[in-house]
């Protein structure tokens, strides 16, 4: 290469090259001139060849992205109460009627879902405002009464052992189970060790208002060593991408082998009950009933109904009869004391005998 420069450079060459520059070549940039005097550091491990070109020194390493947020602690005693949010969080359930058939059938009466062991029940989820991206649908079992609600709801041993669902993906342990969605997701709580299901919210297809789920009980409520006829909860959240509750909605639970023959004792059952309880409470006491002086019982006001115009003559007269009396201040008097002697009734049959009263005699 040096041997092809060498025309340019020598003789006359060089000076046209010289000639042609500008006469202010001594001018230079000041950074130009720092990075001259200066020159660049030798790149560090995992930057290009480049890194310390312009300014002397290699670039900062990029911002690192900040965490995401750790989801909030999860309590002890999870609440049961219906929370709708700022998004109106609401479930609902398709009306099946109480068939013998029906293999899962909600009771809005008793707010409370009767379904058979590991068949289908479809949750219907509807959302007033959508949530934000990321949100999942969360569902955890919890037992009803207090004295047990500290447990945690896990299948018998006998079903245990037959193992997770069809999938592989759900644990043996977990209860509830949800069906055709490969994106669910098992937990086991770090604090709480309850077991919940989460799936990602999806939004309603074109043409609907609710998205469906589909949820399975892998246990019956009589199981010996699981739930043990102890009434569960089910608890349905709506969560965001942090853990936040959004919203949750709670109903009873009874998996059993025919569902509509016990939602109609249950809802005939509660409708007993509580008519009992109306016919066995007594009537509310008013203040202003309490405080009212006691009436004159000759003076109170009564009301007979009387069947057929005659008789209702009859009794017109009788009591227009009665008000004259009282009105002229002769109302009849009890008597008191023994009856006199002689003044009972004479025996049929026989003639009362009475002393002559004059002294005289024949």
């Amino acid at each position: 290469m040096a041997e092809d420069l060498e025309p340019l450079l020598g003789g006359e060459g060089f000076l046209d090259l010289w000639n042609m520059l500008p006469n202010n070549i001594s001018y230079m940039p000041e950074d130009l001139l720092e990075w001259q005097l200066s020159p660049p550091e030798p790149p560090q491990e995992g930057e290009g060849p480049g890194a310390g070109v312009g300014e002397g020194r290699a670039l900062p390493p990029p911002p690192a992205e900040p965490p995401p947020p750790l989801p909030p602690p999860s309590a002890v005693v999870p609440s049961t109460e219906d929370y709708g949010g700022e998004h109106d969080f609401r479930v609902e359930f398709r009306e099946t009627g109480t068939a013998k058939s029906v293999t899962c059938t909600y009771s809005p009466a008793l707010n409370k879902l009767f379904c058979r062991l590991a068949k289908p029940c479809p949750v219907q989820v509807r959302v007033g405002v959508p949530p934000p991206p990321g949100a999942v649908l969360r569902a955890v079992a919890v037992y009803k009464k207090s004295e047990h609600v500290a447990e945690v709801v896990r299948r018998c041993p006998h079903h245990e052992r037959a193992g997770g669902g069809p999938d592989g993906n759900a644990p043996a342990q977990h209860l509830i189970r949800v069906e055709g969605n490969p994106q669910a997701r098992y937990q086991d709580d770090e604090t709480t060790k309850r077991h919940s299901v989460a799936v990602p919210y999806e939004p309603p297809e074109v043409g609907s208002e609710c998205t469906t789920v589909l949820y399975n009980f892998m246990c019956n409520s009589s199981c010996m060593g699981g739930m043990n006829r102890r009434p569960i909860l089910t608890i349905l959240t709506l969560e965001g991408p942090g853990g936040q509750i959004l919203g949750r909605r709670c109903f009873e639970v009874r998996v059993c082998a025919c569902p509509g023959r016990d939602r109609r004792h249950e809802e005939e059952t509660q409708r007993k009950r509580g008519g009992a309880k109306r016919a066995l409470s007594p009537p509310a006491e008013t203040p202003e009933s309490s405080k009212k002086p006691m009436q004159d019982p000759e003076s109170e006001i009564f009301l007979l109904q009387v069947r057929g115009r005659k008789r209702y003559e009859m009794f017109r007269m009788v009591n227009e009869a009665l008000e004259r009396t009282y009105d002229r201040g002769a109302a009849p008097q009890k008597s008191k004391g023994r009856r006199p002697r002689g003044e009972g009734r004479v025996p049929r049959g026989k003639k009362l005998l009475l002393k002559a009263e004059s002294g005289e005699s024949d």
